[in-house]
């Protein structure tokens, strides 16, 4: 596989499309190759498929605990809720 060649300008101004795109890309600097950028793809599915793993082992453990999930939730809401609040008065009164 070849690599695209791109000035260095060029390379920040479409970055996305370059890690979108499947072909490594040659930087240049005054034409003059700097450094090389290989999008990595095939990271995304091993730890998508890892957090999924982790989710299922998770969500295991907790049953086995009799935890219910949503209640475990509604707390964290709560409690979050509350510390925003009294973040927030906190910093109106000082």
């Amino acid at each position: 596989m070849e690599a695209i060649t791109v000035g260095i300008r060029e390379f920040r101004a479409d970055l996305a499309e370059y890690i979108a795109a499947n072909m490594p890309v040659a930087v240049t600097r005054h034409g003059q190759t700097v450094g090389y950028f290989i999008p990595a793809h095939g990271q995304a599915e091993a730890h998508l498929a890892a957090m999924k793993k982790a989710s299922e082992i998770l969500d295991d453990l907790l049953t086995g605990r009799g935890v219910d999930v949503e209640e475990v939730v509604s707390e964290f809401k709560a409690v979050r809720r509350a510390s925003t609040g009294k973040g927030k008065t906190g910093a109106k009164s000082a």
